[in-house]
């Protein structure tokens, strides 16, 4: 039994729980505003997001990145876990297993275009990480891929639900795949130093860790100032921006040498996507109000 709530444990920590919220709430919330109704499709999508998701997303990425996670000094607790070889097996296993069933469900409840996201968010969880692959070990494309992992629920609770396409959304949805790229590009600052002993290219590697930083609160405030012409109350979430480009400027001169001190701003980063999330939600509470 105790070998049993071990690898259970493993898989849990490996699913990252702290981060559940960031691909399920997307998917829920685009769903629910869009149709209204409280349905199998949102409760099966919302679940599925929320957990199966992520245990592929993270797990795959723990087992493929386990070397590299070793020498990794911030790896083996909230941020990343550092699976036990005799884990890897099992956790790719549950990862697969854990996902058809919620798979089979929401196809056979969508219709063709939302097949299409789905595929291509299902892609994107594994082509980060799986070798061949390896999107995270190609600069830029590797902040497009993790942005496409939180937006893509999303975009798949919009298509699902049938939503009209209207110039407003496309700005909400670019602005969030902004937004997503900022958060992935800042959080390779801190791993700059063991990425570049590793041999594992990043955006960060590629254009330093200044560069980095200055990139991610330019896209930070790109992403707010494209909230500005989505009208009320979506135009108010453009200060959202600001707490993020407020964490992350203290390093707009960091060096290499001295990047992991970038990790102080990204444990900070963890906490304001809860208070963002809050934020968000009251947002979404006053526009389906306003409806």
């Amino acid at each position: 039994m105790t070998g049993d709530r071990s690898a259970v444990g493993q898989l849990i920590v490996a699913s990252r729980p702290v981060s559940w919220i960031n691909t399920a709430f997307p998917f829920a919330a685009a769903y629910l505003l869009s149709t209204g109704r409280l349905d199998a499709a949102l409760v099966v999508g919302t679940l599925f997001f929320l957990v199966p998701y992520n245990l592929a997303m993270y797990g795959i990425n723990d087992v493929f990145d386990f070397e590299s996670d070793l020498a990794n000094p911030r790896k083996g607790g909230l941020e990343g876990a550092v699976l036990q070889q005799g884990a890897h097996r099992l956790t790719l296993r549950v990862a697969v297993l854990l996902c058809v069933p919620f798979v089979a469900v929401l196809v056979a409840v969508g219709g063709p275009a939302s097949w299409v996201v789905l595929a291509v968010s299902l892609f994107a969880v594994a082509a980060y990480s799986v070798p061949g692959l390896r999107f995270k070990e190609k600069p830029f494309l590797d902040s497009i891929t993790s942005s496409t992992h939180f937006v893509s629920p999303a975009v798949y609770g919009l298509v699902l639900a049938g939503a009209t396409v209207t110039p407003a959304l496309v700005l909400l949805l670019a602005a969030f795949f902004l937004w997503g790229m900022a958060s992935h590009a800042f959080g390779a600052v801190q791993d700059v130093v063991p990425d570049r002993a590793g041999g594992i290219h990043s955006v960060a590697t590629v254009m330093g860790a200044k560069w980095t930083v200055r990139f991610a609160i330019a896209a930070w405030a790109l992403a707010g100032l494209l909230m500005l012409p989505t009208g009320w109350p979506g135009a108010l979430a453009a200060v959202f921006a600001l707490p993020y480009i407020a964490t992350a400027l203290p390093f707009r001169s960091v060096s290499d040498a001295e990047s992991e001190r970038a990790n102080r701003g990204w444990r900070r980063f963890l906490w304001i996507n809860y208070l963002v999330g809050f934020l968000v939600t009251l947002v979404l509470i006053a526009y389906a109000l306003g409806r």
